[in-house]
C-alpha cells in the first residue's frame, strides 16, 4: 500500500500538478480560466458541482449586505427632471440607540398619555391605574422577549412584526395576523388624526368648530360632527404628504421624537415645581358639584361692588334673571359656591383621595367627596354647567382605551435593515425603550393622583380650568408646552402610520398568499405603495366617521394585542418543538415566559372588549381559512409545519399499535394509475371517483410506475409526479402522490401494494381501471400485469375495486334521480354494501338510491332469503331496496359456490337459530363439495397434462394448454354438446374434462350478465363481485374472458373483491 501511495505521488508530480509550495487553496499562481481555484481538491471536484467550496461560500457571506427597508424611499443621483433614479446603497450604520431605542421610545409614548392619562387616573383611582399600566406594560415586555428571540433567530428583512410571524407559524397564520396587524395600525393613524383634532379643536381654536351646539345635550354630537370633517380633511392632506414622498415624513421624525422628549421633561419640570409653587388652576364647585367654567369669570354668586350688591355671571347661568329675587336653580339656592385649586401640589395630601376609582354612567355628575345639600327635583341637572361624565367608565374600557399607549414596540424590529448590529440592537433597545416607558407611565399615575386634584382628573377635556389640558395645567413653564408638542406628536404618528400600514400591506400582497390582494403589491416606479396607501387612507376614514377617541381605541387594542399573542405563541412553539435552526442570539428567554405573555394578551383582549375580541378572532379566522383554501403555497420552515410533524408522528405511533376496529374502518385508498408516453395521466376519472367515494377523509395515496432505472429517469419521476399533482388538484383529489421507478411495471406496482404509507396510515384498498383493451393489445404483458395485481392484493388482504368504463363516470356534475344497484353474490366482509353508503354522501351520487340484489340456487328460499337480507341491512342502518333472483342452473364458478353456500349458512344461522339440524346438513354437504372439488382438480390437472402430450403440438409450451375462451366459442361448444350437456349436473365429477370446466365458468357469466343486464341496464352505478384468479396460471386469459362477458353491455361497473374481513357491523 505504501509503495502505490509513494508511486501516484511520482506520477502526480512528474504531471506537474503538485506544488509543494501551495498548501492553500487558492493559489494566484493558478490559471485563471480554470473552472476550481483549488487543484488539491481534485477528489471532490464531482460535488463542487453542486456543492460550492467553503472559501467561496464564505467571501459570498462576507459581501453580503443587506438591502435598506421599503420605509427608506429611493434616492435620486441627479436633481434634474430627466435623469435616470439610480438606487444609493447605503451601508447599515444605525446603532442601538438611534436606530431602536428612540424609534420605540417615540412610537409608545403618543396621544393616549397626553389625552387621557389623567382621567383613566381619577376615574379607577391609583391603585387601579397601577394595575392596567402594569399588565399592559408586562404584556409588551413578555412579547418584547419572544420577539427578540425570533428577531435575533437570523436576518429579519421588511415586514418587521409580519415577516417573523409568517416565517414562524407559516402563511395561514401570517397572512391572518399581518392583515390584523395592519388593520392595527391603520386605525392608529385614525386614532392619532383623532387625538389631533380633539387637540386642534378643544385647545388651540375652539372657535374654528363648524358645528357648535345651541344647547348643553347637543355638544356632544356636534363636537364629533367637527371632528368627522376635520379629520377627513387631515386624513386627506396627511395621504398627500406620504404620496408625495416619504423623505419629508423621515425628516420630520426628529422634530416629533423632539416634540415628545420636550413635553415629557415638561410634566417632570411641572411636578417637582409643585413642591414649591403650585400653579394656580383654580376649580369652581357648587356645592359639591364641579362647574364648566366657560361661562363666567368669577367663582360667586354675588359681589359687591361699591357698596352694592350684583350678581354675577354665574347667577345668571342658574337663575332666569340677574335680579337677587329672581328664581333660581333649587340646587343652587340651596348649595354655596367655593372654589378650590386644581394643583394642590406633590405635598398636599390629596394622593389619598384620589387612590380609589370613581365609575360612573354616562351623564354621572362630576362631585367632590364632601358634604351638600340635595335638591329634590334633579331633572333640570343636565341643562346647568355642570362637569358631567361623557361615556360610561368601566375598569375593562380603561384597559382599553390605555392598551394602544403601550403598543409601538415593534418598530426597532421593523428598521432591522438599518442596523449595524440588528441581532444585538433589538432586543436591548427595545427592551429599555419598554423599561423606560414603563418607570415614565407608573411615575405620571403616581404624579397626576398626588398632585391634581380628583374633580380635575375626571374632568377629561378641562372644562373646569377655562378649556385648558389637564396634564398642561401641571407642566412647566407653559401649558402651551404640552398642547403643541402633544399636537406635533400626534401628528408625527398619523404620519408614521400612514407611511408604514401601506407598505405592510404591499409586503403581504407581494408574498402571494392573499390572491385578492396582489393589486395592493404595485406601486410607483420608486416601489412607493400607491394603491395600498389608498385602501390604508379609505379603512382609516372609517375609523374617523366613529370620530371618538375612546371608541376607537378598543378597535386598534384587540388588533395588536392578537398580533402580540401569535408573537408568543411563535416563540413558545419554536421552543417547545426544539427546531434546529432555532438558535436565536438572544438567550433570556423561555417558553413558560411566552406562554405567559400569551396568555396575557388573551385575557386583555377578552377584558377590554369581548365583543371586539370575538369580531378580530373571527376577521382573523376568515383569513386563515382563505388563505388555506385559495392562498398559494409557501414553504418557510413554519413552526405550525413542525408541530404538525410531531402531531402525525404522535398519530402515527399510536395507530400502529392496534389494527382499526370494524367501526373505524373506511377505505384507505391506493389509486394505481397509467401514464401516457408525455407522463399525462390516461385516466382523470378515476380520481373523481376516489374525491367522490373518500370525500376529503381518510388515506389517498396516488400511485404510479415508471419502467426503467431510477438514475436515468429521475427528472420523468418528478415531471410525472407534477403531472399526477396537477390532476388530483384539478379533480380536488386529497391526498399523497407517489411514483416509483422500476425495471418492469409488475415489480413497481407490487412495491407499491407492499410499501405505500407509513406506519398505522397505510392503505387498505386498491382502486384501478379495468385494463379495457386488452384484446386488442399486442402485448400479453399488460393483462398478466393487471391478473398479478390482482393476486397480490388478495395475497396482502387489501380490498381491490376495479373500474370498468372509468371514462364514463361523472365528473362533478350531480347525476339525475337514479340507482346504484349491488350484486352481492359472495359475502366479502360487508364492502359493497358500504361503498354506495359513501359515495351517497358526496353531492354527486346524493340522489340516487341503493337497491341490493343477490342470486338465490335451487336449493334456497328466496322468499326467506329477502327477509334475512331486508333484517340485516335495517341492522346496519342501511336504505336500500331488495331483490332475489333465482338462477334457473346450479352452475356456478367454484369460487362463487363456496363462498356463496358459506354467506348464506352465515346468514341463516343468524336468522333461523332454531333450525339447528337443518345447519349440520348444509354444513356437511359442504364439506362433501370441498372434497369432491379437491379431487376434481387433481383429476383436472391430470387430464391437462395428457391433453397437452397427446393432442398439442410440439412447440407449445404446456401453460397454453388452456383454450381462450370467448363467448362465440362457448356457443360453439354449447351446441355441439346439447344433449350431453343436459345430464352435466348429474354426471360424476372425476370423469370432467378441462374444457367442460371453462364451459361451466362461461355459462355462468353469460347467465349472470343475462340477469343483471336485464335489472340493472339503467343503473348509474353497478357493483360486482369479483371472482378470484385461477390459482393455475394458464387459465390467465380465460379468466380475462369471463370477467369480459360477465360486464358486457353495462356501463358503469366497479368490481369489488373484499380484503378478507368484516368492514361493516350492526353493532354501534
Amino acid at each position: 500500500l505504501l509503495e502505490q501511495r509513494v508511486v501516484l505521488k511520482l506520477n502526480y508530480m512528474l504531471l506537474g500538478n503538485y506544488r509543494e509550495s501551495s498548501p492553500f487553496i487558492n493559489n494566484a499562481d493558478d490559471d485563471k480560466g480554470t473552472l476550481y481555484d483549488g487543484k488539491n481538491m481534485a477528489l471532490f471536484e464531482e460535488e463542487m458541482d453542486s456543492n460550492p467550496m467553503v472559501s467561496s461560500l464564505l467571501n459570498k457571506l462576507a459581501n453580503y449586505t443587506n438591502l435598506t427597508q421599503g420605509v427608506r424611499e429611493h434616492e435620486e443621483a441627479d436633481e434634474d427632471e430627466g435623469a435616470k433614479k439610480q438606487t444609493v446603497k447605503v451601508t447599515p450604520q444605525m446603532g442601538t440607540f438611534i436606530g431602536v431605542y428612540l424609534p420605540c421610545l417615540q412610537n409608545i409614548l403618543g396621544v393616549i398619555l397626553f389625552l387621557r392619562m389623567t382621567w383613566i387616573v381619577g376615574t379607577a383611582g391609583i391603585l387601579e391605574s397601577f394595575i392596567i399600566v402594569s399588565m399592559c406594560c408586562s404584556c409588551t415586555m413578555l412579547t418584547a422577549i419572544s420577539m427578540s428571540a425570533i428577531a435575533t433567530n437570523g436576518v429579519v428583512p421588511a415586514g418587521g412584526s409580519y415577516y417573523m410571524i409568517s416565517r414562524s407559524l407559516g402563511p395561514e397564520f401570517g397572512g391572518a395576523v399581518g392583515l390584523c396587524f395592519y388593520l392595527g395600525t391603520t386605525f392608529a393613524g385614525a386614532m392619532y388624526i383623532l387625538g389631533t383634532i380633539e387637540i386642534l379643536l378643544t385647545y388651540i381654536v375652539p372657535s374654528a368648530a363648524i358645528f357648535k351646539a345651541e344647547e348643553k345635550a347637543q355638544e356632544a354630537d356636534a363636537l364629533l360632527n367637527n371632528m368627522r370633517v376635520y379629520g377627513t380633511c387631515c386624513l386627506t392632506l396627511m395621504a398627500l404628504v406620504v404620496f408625495v414622498g416619504v423623505k419629508y415624513v423621515n425628516k420630520l421624525a426628529l422634530v416629533f421624537l423632539a416634540c415628545v422628549v420636550l413635553s415629557i421633561l415638561a410634566i417632570y419640570a411641572g411636578v417637582i415645581k409643585t413642591i414649591f409653587e403650585p400653579p394656580i388652576f383654580p376649580v369652581c364647585l357648587l356645592g359639591n358639584r364641579t362647574l364648566q367654567n366657560h361661562g363666567f369669570d368669577k367663582c360667586m354668586k354675588t359681589e359687591i361692588i361699591d357698596n352694592v350688591t350684583v350678581t354675577t355671571k354665574l347667577w345668571s347661568l342658574f337663575c332666569k334673571g340677574s335680579e337677587l329675587n329672581a328664581s333660581c336653580n333649587e340646587y343652587f339656592t340651596l348649595n354655596n359656591v367655593t372654589e378650590i385649586q386644581g394643583i394642590p401640589g406633590l405635598t398636599s395630601g390629596v394622593i389619598s383621595e384620589n387612590m380609589w376609582g370613581s365609575y360612573g354612567p354616562a351623564g354621572m355628575l362630576v362631585e367632590k367627596a364632601m358634604p351638600s345639600v340635595p335638591a329634590s327635583d334633579a331633572s333640570q341637572d343636565k341643562h346647568m354647567p355642570y362637569v358631567v361624565n361623557d361615556i360610561t367608565a368601566f375598569f375593562t374600557l380603561l384597559v382599553g382605551i390605555y392598551f394602544p399607549s403601550v403598543t409601538g414596540i415593534m418598530a426597532g424590529s421593523n428598521r432591522s435593515g438599518d442596523l449595524r448590529d440588528a441581532q444585538r440592537s433589538i432586543p436591548i433597545g427595545t427592551i429599555l425603550a419598554i423599561a423606560t416607558t414603563t418607570i415614565i407611565y407608573l411615575s405620571c399615575v403616581v404624579m397626576f393622583g398626588a398632585c391634581i386634584e380628583g374633580v380635575l382628573l375626571r374632568d377629561k377635556f378641562g372644562d373646569s380650568v377655562k378649556g385648558n389640558l389637564v396634564i398642561g395645567t401641571l407642566s412647566w413653564p407653559s401649558p402651551w408646552v404640552i398642547v403643541i408638542g402633544s399636537f406635533f406628536s400626534c401628528c408625527g404618528a398619523g404620519l408614521q402610520s400612514l407611511t408604514g400600514a401601506p407598505r405592510l400591506l404591499q409586503a403581504i400582497a407581494r408574498d402571494g398568499i392573499v390572491p385578492f390582494l396582489e393589486v395592493f403589491g404595485h406601486g410607483k416606479a420608486n416601489g412607493e405603495p400607491t394603491w395600498a396607501l389608498l385602501l390604508t387612507a379609505v379603512i382609516c376614514e372609517s375609523g374617523i366617521l366613529i370620530a371618538s377617541l375612546d371608541a376607537v381605541a378598543p378597535i386598534l387594542s384587540m388588533f395588536f394585542l392578537m398580533c402580540y399573542l401569535f408573537v408568543n405563541l411563535a416563540c413558545a412553539l419554536q421552543t417547545l418543538l426544539r427546531t434546529p435552526n432555532w438558535r436565536p442570539r438572544f438567550k433570556y428567554y423561555h417558553w413558560t415566559l411566552s406562554f405567559l405573555g400569551m396568555s396575557l394578551c388573551l385575557a386583555l383582549m377578552f377584558i377590554s372588549s369581548w365583543y371586539y375580541a370575538l369580531v378580530a378572532m373571527l376577521i382573523a379566522g376568515c383569513i386563515y381559512k382563505y388563505i388555506e383554501y385559495r392562498g398559494a403555497e409557501k414553504e418557510w420552515g413554519d413552526g405550525i409545519r413542525g408541530l404538525s410533524l410531531n402531531a402525525a408522528r404522535y398519530a402515527l405511533i399510536r395507530l400502529e399499535e392496534a389494527p382499526p376496529h370494524t367501526k373505524n374502518w373506511r377505505p384507505q385508498l391506493l389509486v394505481l394509475l397509467n401514464l401516457d408516453s408525455e407522463l399525462s395521466v390516461k385516466h382523470p376519472r378515476l380520481l373523481s371517483f376516489t374525491t367522490q367515494l373518500k370525500a376529503g377523509k381518510g388515506l389517498t395515496i396516488v400511485g404510479s410506475v415508471l419502467e426503467g432505472t431510477f438514475l436515468s429517469r429521475e427528472s420523468d419521476a418528478k415531471r410525472a409526479e407534477q403531472s399526477i399533482k396537477s390532476a388530483m388538484a384539478a379533480e380536488k383529489t386529497k391526498g399523497f402522490c407517489h411514483v416509483v421507478v422500476s425495471s418492469n411495471l409488475r415489480d413497481g406496482f407490487s412495491h407499491l401494494i407492499q410499501s405505500a404509507g407509513l406506519g398505522g396510515m397505510k392503505h387498505n384498498s386498491v382502486l384501478m381501471a379495468w385494463p379495457t383493451n386488452w384484446k386488442q393489445s399486442s402485448d400479453p404483458q399488460s393483462w398478466k400485469n393487471f391478473i398479478e395485481t390482482i393476486r397480490e392484493t388478495t395475497a396482502a388482504h387489501q380490498a381491490l375495486l376495479v373500474a370498468k368504463n372509468v371514462d364514463s363516470f361523472p365528473h362533478q356534475e350531480r347525476l339525475a334521480e337514479g340507482t346504484i344497484d349491488v350484486w352481492w353474490i359472495v359475502h366479502d366482509g360487508g364492502l359493497l354494501m358500504l361503498l354506495p353508503f359513501l359515495l351517497q354522501q358526496h353531492k354527486v351520487w346524493r340522489k340516487c338510491k341503493m337497491r341490493i340484489f343477490t342470486v338465490a340456487q335451487l336449493d334456497d328460499n328466496s322468499i326467506q332469503m329477502k327477509k334475512d337480507l331486508q333484517m340485516f341491512l335495517y341492522h346496519l342502518r342501511l336504505n336500500a331496496e331488495v331483490e332475489v333472483v333465482e338462477m334457473v342452473r346450479r352452475w356456478m364458478f367454484r369460487g362463487i359456490r363456496i363462498i356463496t353456500d358459506e354467506s348464506r349458512s352465515s346468514i341463516r344461522r343468524k336468522n333461523q337459530s332454531g333450525a339447528h339440524g337443518s345447519a349440520v346438513n348444509n354444513q356437511n354437504a359442504h364439506l362433501d363439495d370441498d372434497k369432491q372439488d379437491e379431487v376434481a382438480q387433481l383429476i383436472h390437472d391430470r387430464n391437462t397434462a395428457s391433453h397437452a402430450a397427446l393432442n398439442d403440438k410440439p412447440d407449445v409450451s404446456p401453460e397454453r394448454v388452456h383454450m381462450t375462451w370467448t363467448k362465440d366459442k362457448f356457443c360453439t361448444e354449447r351446441n355441439r354438446n346439447r344433449d350431453h350437456s343436459a345430464n352435466m349436473a348429474v354426471r360424476d365429477l372425476f370423469s370432467m374434462k378441462p374444457n367442460q370446466s371453462n364451459v361451466r365458468c362461461m355459462h355462468t357469466a353469460i347467465k349472470l350478465n343475462e340477469v343483471v343486464a336485464n335489472k340493472s341496464q339503467g343503473a348509474h352505478l353497478v357493483l360486482l363481485n369479483m371472482p378470484g384468479p385461477p390459482k393455475n396460471r394458464g387459465g390467465d386469459e380465460n379468466y380475462m374472458e369471463f370477467l369480459e362477458v360477465l360486464m358486457e353491455g353495462l356501463n358503469r361497473v366497479l368490481l369489488v373483491r373484499g380484503g378478507g374481513r368484516e368492514v361493516i357491523t350492526i353493532y354501534s
